[in-house]
């Protein structure tokens, strides 16, 4: 048997906070360190913010600028090989060694999590092995078991070798991606690590990738602050938001992205026409609230009157947003496991979105909201009017709350992650 006075964990992630991986890094760790019997620590590569508890590896005016460097030639040299489309690709040109750093050498569980744009690329990853720790990787997307991307759509050249890659110009069975499938093939042979999958869509995802043949796959949801995102008084919350409290409000995170097609803007946009057009429904009691959106520049015109709240970086007051719509609509055609779904029905919110990745694991249809037949406005606007229409909406509030305490509160997902650490301790 082992015995530990105190097991010790330390995350690595790219960035702090950026992102739902980073968010979901400095979830975890919260929510570890509230338990008492283990101590957890971040080291991001390059870090934004000014947390305190956060370390980093780049923590010399030096390092941060050579990070910023490599980082910033990745993405432009990847438009050389990239063709026009809004898919997210990670290339391998850079990397940076950790395993001197004295929180990974302390550590009795490294625990990896989002670790592109330059940060930790194949050769670095199988360096981790000289450690002979327990290694255990969140996969936030799929990057880690493709040839490069990170949202695969209908795509299904992971499952072999990567090559005639449809995100590349020059496409061919010898392409960037099945080079980069081979670094990796090569990389994780050295590398024994333990997979945590957000959602059972990844944990199905992972294993059909030839990269991960014989690897051992968790389902452990990330987790949310629920003493932040909790629910509150609707009409309270409105007269915060200055928002009316006699209309059925739509709340939804709008933002086209110039580089993110998955994320379904014209699905929404449709559906809400369909919406407005049906004659059961008066437009002028229904208000659309987008929070997000960087600016009101080039925006369409929506059916409905819109409030436009820009982006919101206080939890606190994304919280009041959630808590003040009737239903948060997302439009993603392909999610892990979004956080918007998870902070709205914390705080009672229930949600319209697709059935599609790992959405249904928080979304249970007519139960705290509804799942919309994939791809379909038609379906998605049924899901809005379904909404609309419900005849006892508090107990749809109620149930969104239920779902996210039984599921993936702080303290859930912390004794999950802690079981399978010490585990993985027992057995070295």
């Amino acid at each position: 048997m082992y015995f530990w006075a105190m097991l010790k964990v330390v995350h690595l992630n790219t960035y702090d906070g950026n992102g739902g991986a980073g968010r979901a890094c400095l979830r975890l760790n919260l929510a570890l360190n509230a338990e008492k019997e283990n101590s957890s620590s971040i080291v991001v590569f390059y870090k934004f913010g000014q947390n305190p508890t956060v370390k980093t590896f780049t923590n010399t005016l030096a390092k941060r600028a050579y990070a910023a460097f490599t980082i910033i030639t990745e993405r432009l040299l990847a438009k050389r090989y990239l063709k026009p489309v809004k898919i997210p690709f990670s290339f391998t040109w850079f990397g940076s060694s950790v395993i001197h750093h004295p929180d990974v050498l302390a550590a009795d569980i490294i625990h990896l999590h989002w670790v592109n744009h330059s940060f930790l690329n194949p050769k670095h990853l199988a360096e981790l092995a000289k450690l002979n720790k327990p290694i255990v990787w969140t996969f936030h997307d799929s990057n880690a078991f493709t040839g490069g991307c990170h949202v695969r759509y209908t795509c299904d050249h992971f499952e072999n070798q990567c090559g005639n890659c449809p995100v590349l110009i020059d496409a061919n069975p010898d392409d960037i991606s099945y080079k980069i499938w081979k670094q990796k093939n090569s990389a994780y042979a050295k590398l024994d690590f333990n997979i945590i999958a957000p959602s059972s869509w990844m944990k199905k995802s992972v294993l059909r990738s030839s990269l991960m043949k014989g690897k051992q796959v968790n389902v452990i949801p990330n987790t949310l602050e629920t003493n932040i995102f909790k629910p509150q008084n609707q009409q309270e919350a409105r007269a915060k938001l200055d928002l009316p409290t006699d209309k059925f409000i739509f709340l939804t995170g709008f933002m086209p992205s110039k580089k993110d097609s998955h994320k379904g803007a014209a699905y929404l946009l449709e559906s809400l026409e369909l919406l407005a057009a049906k004659r059961s429904i008066q437009p002028e009691n229904i208000e659309l609230v987008v929070f997000g959106n960087r600016n009101t520049e080039d925006m369409p015109v929506f059916p409905f009157k819109t409030i436009f709240l820009g982006t919101i970086k206080e939890d606190e007051k994304l919280a009041t947003c959630y808590a003040a719509a009737d239903a948060f609509l997302i439009p993603s055609l392909e999610d892990n496991l979004p956080y918007t779904v998870m902070e709205s029905l914390a705080c009672g919110t229930p949600v319209i979105a697709f059935t599609t990745g790992g959405i249904p694991d928080m979304v249970q249809h007519q139960y705290n909201g509804f799942l919309a037949e994939y791809r379909s406005a038609a379906s998605f606007c049924d899901g809005m009017e379904w909404m609309i229409n419900y005849p006892v909406k508090e107990a749809l509030r109620n149930q969104a709350r239920e779902t996210v305490m039984q599921k993936f509160s702080e303290k859930v997902i912390a004794e999950k992650h802690l079981e399978l650490y010490k585990s993985l301790v027992k057995n070295e």
